[in-house]
């Protein structure tokens, strides 16, 4: 691959994606995009080069563009971030929103669906307490075609065995052929819907709790504060943030802080919070 071409390709995934691709991650450009390549029926990796410098047909970008974002995950995923939701943040929610009786979580960038459906069944644990409370969880990704496959909540043996207890995997999953399948009932639990974190964030409303994990580290910091502050702008006084174990906001946002002794949540800072509360 020459120098032209990662530049042109780097520029298009950077413009559509927020992705800042260096060229020590070069070699991903290849073994991503042949599949692309043969998808179009190009020659090879040269000529789907080629139409991508043209700026060819919208389709053709899109699956690029999809094809380098579309990143790996799995069931409780890191563990101590659900724990902390299930031993923290839920509870605290059940009290602070109990006159309203309902509460919104984003997860943001769910790839196949891990995260959320991970989110649907600790909630599903919590179903006695929950009665006649509205919760919707909302998750979003910019592939379509990855989307696809988390709405059919369909997964191979080697995915379900990433993270998922078997006691969740017998009680919420049925087999189907040599996959298994999580029930229908935590399926309606989530709204997926194609978003682009680059896009305006209001259209999607406010929530309580936002999941945007192992996202930002694809992104230069320009981008980084814009997401942030985006979301910043979606929470109330006392909504939590979630991000990945190697993310922080140091030195990209003063708008949140990160909650003493519990490694991985912010809040929004103290003097952003109360501009909240009156927002509010």
């Amino acid at each position: 691959m020459n120098v032209t071409d990662f530049e042109i390709i780097a520029q298009l995934l950077k413009e559509r994606s927020g992705l800042a691709l260096n060229k020590e991650k070069a070699y991903l450009l290849e073994s991503r995009l042949n599949p692309v390549a043969r998808k179009w029926n190009f020659s090879g990796f040269d000529e789907l080069a080629q139409a991508i410098r043209n700026r060819g047909e919208e389709a053709l970008l899109v699956d690029v563009t999809e094809a380098m974002t579309t990143n790996e995950s799995f069931f409780f995923r890191d563990q101590k971030p659900f724990d902390q939701f299930n031993e923290m943040v839920l509870p605290y929610l059940l009290e602070a929103r109990a006159a309203r009786r309902s509460f919104r979580i984003w997860s943001a960038a769910c790839s196949s669906g891990q995260e959320p459906y991970t989110l649907a069944m600790l909630l599903k644990e919590h179903a006695d307490k929950l009665a006649g409370w509205r919760v919707e969880i909302v998750a979003t990704d910019l592939s379509n075609e990855i989307l696809d496959k988390a709405k059919e909540g369909l997964y191979s043996q080697f995915e379900v065995q990433r993270g998922l207890p078997i006691a969740h995997l017998v009680k919420y999953f049925a087999q189907v052929g040599d996959r298994w399948q999580i029930d229908e009932s935590l399926r309606k639990m989530i709204k997926f819907q194609q978003f682009n974190l680059l896009g305006d964030l209001s259209i999607l409303g406010k929530f309580d709790v936002v999941f945007c994990r192992n996202v930002l580290i694809y992104f230069d910091m320009p981008t980084k504060t814009q997401v942030l502050n985006g979301i910043a702008d979606r929470l109330p006084a006392d909504g939590f943030l979630y991000l990945g174990g190697a993310e922080t906001v140091l030195g990209t946002t003063d708008r949140f802080e990160i909650m003493q002794g519990h490694r991985g949540i912010y809040s929004l800072a103290s003097a952003h919070a109360e501009k909240a509360k009156v927002a509010s």
